[in-house]
């Protein structure tokens, strides 16, 4: 059976979907296969991130409401093999979309893949509590701001209350000229904040927040990034990409001035 991940947030705006594509892609690209579903019914995008939004001809309600079969529904990304996409709707029957009805779903996908990930909507309300019911295990994304962290300690309670113990913390928008100068929180002072480990720090960065195709060609630090957080949630051990490595020092403090006036 796959391993089923809830991909969570609490608060709206930290790139939660697009660090769900990454990892979708990052997982995929090591021969594990993944499928992502889009769990934002009705503010879904999960489709657009990844480029796949004007192939969907069935989706998840359609598949939860008998108009298609599983397999009709899954489209494979373009990008990557090995990684493929279960569409969210932009509307939908409320009183047939249930937590059992996506559960249901995933325990499905789970028998074709190596991993289900699963894009939570943003918030913890319905949306959020049927994701959460689907999965075994939970990413739970935040940004390096006290505000954020403090939205994820809430959510990582919630997590942990309803019996998800192996969460993974990923800061998502760092930049490590900010962390060396002591201007944004670092990973050593997110984990005292919510009291875990944090397994990926995902770099500020536009082909990260672009996801364009040299985030997967090995030359930017977010594909670099992406790949030691996969590595990391495979093995059950943090294996961060080290964001800060290219500011220490006299060449460094360099880099870091001319970042200030870029």
């Amino acid at each position: 059976m796959a391993r089923t991940i809830v991909i969570t947030s609490g608060k709206g705006g930290v790139g939660k979907t697009t660090v769900t594509a990454s990892l979708g892609r990052s997982l995929a690209s090591m021969g594990e296969r993944t499928v992502v579903l889009d769990a934002d019914i009705g503010l879904n995008n999960l489709d657009i991130v990844l480029g796949i939004d004007s192939r969907i001809v069935f989706d998840l309600v359609d598949v939860i409401e008998g108009r298609c079969r599983l397999r009709q529904a899954i489209i494979e990304d373009v990008e990557t093999r090995g990684l493929y996409v279960m569409p969210s709707a932009h509307s939908y029957d409320r009183a047939k979309v249930t937590g059992q009805n996506v559960k249901e779903v995933v325990r499905r996908l789970g028998q074709m893949f190596d991993y289900v990930l699963v894009d939570c909507p943003a918030g913890i309300e319905a949306g959020f509590k049927r994701a959460v019911a689907a999965c075994d295990e939970a990413v739970l994304v935040t940004t390096p701001h006290i505000s954020s962290v403090r939205d994820a300690e809430t959510v990582m309670n919630l997590l942990r209350r309803d019996g998800i113990s192996r969460i993974y913390t990923v800061v998502n928008r760092v930049r490590g000229d900010l962390i060396v100068s002591g201007e944004m929180l670092s990973r050593g002072d997110i984990e005292r904040l919510i009291g875990a480990e944090v397994y990926g720090m995902i770099p500020d960065e536009d082909e990260m927040n672009l996801l364009s195709n040299s985030l997967y060609s090995g030359v930017s630090e977010g594909a670099e990034a992406c790949r030691a957080l996969a590595r990391g949630i495979m093995s059950g051990t943090p294996e961060l990409y080290d964001l800060t490595r290219k500011y220490r020092g006299a060449f460094g403090r360099i880099r870091r001035g001319l970042k200030r006036k870029l």
